[in-house]
């Protein structure tokens, strides 16, 4: 079994102070596994507003801050930050995973820009390359996503092909119209479609949906946050997937399909 927790919170603008509420919310926490939500050093603030300057090396103060969460409760934590790029008005945003003893084990830039819902992320951000990343917590094996990844499930097939076990996917999924149904129901297909688990940790408050879930992989939501900050604590169990394989062989199952190159979108931007 593995402890996992989601802790989700409303980020702003300040990094220490966001920082002091991680510490808060997983105070009482026993996990081998703490995911915080995308942009929790910083968050998006208004569009108009440049990421440069609030942004951070990966040897900066907020890796530093996750590092010594990491050692204080002797777990993996994966959570999300700003990244300087070469580009001084776009850093990357970035997943970056800390293993129990502090050491940096892992970082995600994220691929998926999130220029849709009438949002432009690509004006302020840079896109990693698209390469699967994962890295193991004692027996399991996570991948990484971030928010709108979700909706491209060519990504999360390639991290169950790279061995993942489950997806851990840190959001910050903006409110709205169908946006907290289709949060879910991608948690859902994402599990279900791959036979893994999917912990998920998203941001909320007055921009955010919240709504943190572990869901199994037969698509089961184990445990699941409300609307408020929280860390909601579960358990991961490895012999699951097993099971859910035995019952639903849908991977062994899979034919090779051409995939054609995707068409941009009129007026979209280049995100690299």
């Amino acid at each position: 079994m593995m402890r996992v927790a989601l802790t989700q919170l409303a980020a702003d603008v300040d990094a220490e102070r966001n920082l002091d509420t991680v510490r808060r919310l997983t105070t009482d926490v026993e996990a081998d596994l703490i995911v915080l939500p995308e942009a929790t050093m910083h968050d998006f603030g208004d569009p108009s507003t440049p990421l440069g300057p609030p942004a951070q090396a990966l040897d900066g103060p907020f890796v530093t801050a996750l590092a010594a969460l990491a050692r204080e409760h002797a777990a993996t934590v994966v959570g999300g930050m700003f990244e300087r790029s070469d580009d001084p008005e776009r850093p990357y945003n970035t997943l970056v995973a800390l293993g129990p003893d502090g050491t940096l084990v892992a970082t995600y830039r994220k691929a998926h820009l999130y220029d849709s819902f009438g949002y432009r992320e690509s004006d302020r951000l840079l896109a990693g390359a698209p390469v699967p990343v994962v890295l193991t917590v004692g027996d399991v094996t996570i991948g990484l996503l971030t928010c709108y990844d979700l909706r491209f499930p060519e990504q999360a097939r390639a991290l169950v092909d790279a061995g993942a076990d489950a997806l851990v996917v840190p959001a910050a999924w903006v409110r709205g119209p169908l946006k907290e149904d289709h949060w879910e129901t991608l948690l859902r297909a994402r599990a279900m479609e791959n036979t893994v688990y999917v912990a998920a940790a998203a941001q909320c408050g007055r921009k955010y949906c919240g709504r943190s879930m572990l869901v199994d992989p037969l698509g089961v939501a184990v445990a699941a946050a409300g609307a408020d900050e929280s860390s909601t604590q579960a358990r991961l169990d490895p012999a699951q997937i097993a099971a859910a394989r035995e019952r639903n062989p849908a991977l062994h199952h899979r034919r090779a399909w051409p995939v054609a190159p995707a068409r941009p979108a009129d007026g979209a931007r280049d995100p690299s």
